[in-house]
């Protein structure tokens, strides 16, 4: 398992076509690219930490089926930024209206738009200042409207929302999503 993600620089020339049919080629690897080109490469998730990842995407399915205004994505799932980063965060929602703006054929590759909430959960191999840059970038996109950076080794929970300066939860029980996801709480106790 890689400790941190190889980065390999590509030529500019790398159409958004061309970069989803190589991350189609290499289904089994996390890629993702940065505003620059570059392409992160990182290895699968460890059991615990999917097994964690699981737990958070099943909550906010559960509540997104109950809710019934957006839709929700899986660590699977790759968008395109409006840097033309292509970013793959742990969980994401976006509001229907949104996600309806956007075409079929938009909606079935990486489709431009960055989801109005992102979760990213740090691994154990993970360094923490890589994982905060990225929510900065998303908390800087258009159409953001929440991010959570949970870092389960330090028990600590980020908070980002645009405008504002990152908040920071220690062990918290649970983090309520009020009011931009309305009565959806993450119950942390199945994450740490």
């Amino acid at each position: 398992m890689l400790s941190s993600p190889l980065m390999l620089q590509m030529p500019s020339s790398m159409t958004d076509d061309q970069f989803f049919e190589f991350c189609q080629l290499n289904r089994d690897l996390r890629i993702e690219k940065n505003r620059f080109g570059d392409i992160s490469i990182m290895s699968p998730a460890g059991s615990e930490t999917g097994n964690r990842e699981g737990r958070i995407i099943q909550q906010l399915m559960n509540w997104t089926d109950e809710d019934g205004t957006g839709i929700a994505f899986s660590s699977s799932t790759g968008f395109t930024l409006s840097t033309g980063a292509k970013r793959s965060p742990d969980a994401a929602w976006v509001k229907l209206e949104r996600w309806n703006q956007l075409t079929p054929t938009q909606q079935e590759k990486f489709a431009p738009i960055c989801p109005d909430f992102v979760i990213e959960l740090r691994s154990a191999s993970d360094n923490l200042q890589p994982l905060k840059d990225k929510m900065q970038e998303y908390i800087q996109e258009p159409g953001i409207q929440l991010g959570l950076l949970i870092d389960r080794k330090n028990r600590r929970v980020y908070i980002y929302r645009p405008g504002q300066v990152e908040e920071c939860l220690e062990n918290p029980d649970t983090v309520s999503c009020d009011p931009i996801l309305p009565r959806f709480v993450l119950n942390m106790s199945k994450i740490w």
